[in-house]
């Protein structure tokens, strides 16, 4: 895909039963692009939390195209913001960014963490997230827990 003018670009955001067999389609074809083609790694495990009622599922749509997404989970007195994509030809815009800002936004005053794939760290510290434990390696990929305490 090529990279899209930032005017063609929505912000979108849903709960699992909000969303259409359409737009479950292009966030679950963006995760397979990244996670598995791109980066070679076996079939992401499906933790069934998409589908939980209280997951925030928030997205950048560019046309009928999914070009970068995230999901935002409830675990209680904590979120944790995951699955983490965005599309090769949408990337150098600041989407990941803003979608990270989004779901900062989201959480509140609550604390969020987070399992950030080793080599981001440093990015995800831009946003507040400090290391929080050992590294450990998740289908494949070396991974840091990681967490932004409320301000």
């Amino acid at each position: 895909m090529a990279s899209s003018p930032a005017s063609d670009l929505r912000l979108r955001r849903a709960r699992f039963g909000e969303l259409t067999p359409f737009e479950l389609y292009g966030l679950c074809r963006l995760r397979v692009d990244v996670f598995v083609v791109e980066q070679q790694c076996p079939y992401p495990e499906l933790d069934g939390r998409d589908t939980e009622p209280a997951t925030e599922h928030l997205w950048f749509e560019s046309g009928d195209a999914v070009v970068a997404t995230i999901r935002v989970l409830d675990d209680g007195a904590s979120r944790a913001i995951g699955r983490v994509a965005t599309a090769t030809g949408a990337r150098g815009q600041g989407l990941a960014a803003r979608l990270i800002e989004e779901g900062i936004a989201l959480c509140g005053q609550l604390p969020i963490t987070l399992g950030a794939q080793a080599h981001l760290e440093g990015w995800y510290e831009r946003f507040g997230f400090r290391r929080s434990g050992p590294g450990y390696v998740e289908d494949g990929i070396p991974h840091v827990p990681m967490r932004r305490d409320p301000a």
